[in-house]
């Protein structure tokens, strides 16, 4: 089925019903809370020890500012 200027629109039969199971595995994820989750402990500790190079941190910051300063989307610097 197609709509002038829209392409391919699928119909109702292109639908499938999900399976308990998943249902299930969706009820049981939908009860969790938003985020990606603690940093464990051990990989915390060995971040600490590292150092950022300067160049890095220069670059990133950069980075950073000219994303800031963009007019509207999509500009070229």
């Amino acid at each position: 089925m197609t709509a002038p200027g829209r392409g391919y629109m699928p119909s109702m039969a292109d639908h499938t019903t999900p399976s308990e199971a998943t249902q299930a595995e969706e009820a049981k994820e939908a009860t969790k809370p938003a985020g990606a989750g603690a940093v464990a402990d051990a990989d915390a500790a060995a971040a600490d020890g590292h150092k950022v190079d300067p160049s890095v941190a220069s670059t990133e910051k950069a980075a950073y500012e000219r994303g800031a300063n963009v007019k509207g989307e999509g500009e070229l610097p």
